[in-house]
């Protein structure tokens, strides 16, 4: 099993910036990609990032490219994405997860086997 714990969610105006972090404990041998999804109220949850585990690859939805940066710290097992010029539409519940497959297979909720907590992100117009 794989431990996620998500930390540095909260509240900030529209073109604010936070950074959220994700420490991953247990069996980190067996992940191969790191992502962050979120979730709004009402809506999907969604895919926003990913990085291979080696950190050498990293992709981004359409909507957070050029704003937001996921990066890894390997001798941390920590991963962050810094998220910057925040919108309202960012608010959403950001959930740190882990999956076995290959960074260019790992895109879907499906695709990841273990999950965090989540975070609350509130960006304020």
């Amino acid at each position: 099993q794989v431990q996620l714990v998500e930390s540095g969610g909260g509240l900030v105006q529209a073109g604010g910036s936070l950074r959220l972090s994700c420490a991953a404990s247990g069996r980190t041998f067996s992940i191969l990609t790191m992502g962050w999804f979120r979730q709004a109220p009402g809506k999907e949850r969604e895919f926003v990032a990913a990085i291979s585990w080696s950190g050498s690859s990293t992709d981004y939805t359409d909507s957070v490219k050029g704003r937001f940066a996921i990066s890894r710290d390997s001798a941390k097992n920590t991963v962050y994405l810094q998220m910057n010029s925040l919108k309202p539409e960012d608010t959403a519940v950001y959930y740190c997860a882990a999956s076995p497959a290959q960074f260019h297979a790992a895109r879907l909720k499906a695709d990841f086997a273990s999950w965090g907590q989540g975070t609350q992100v509130t960006v304020s117009s």
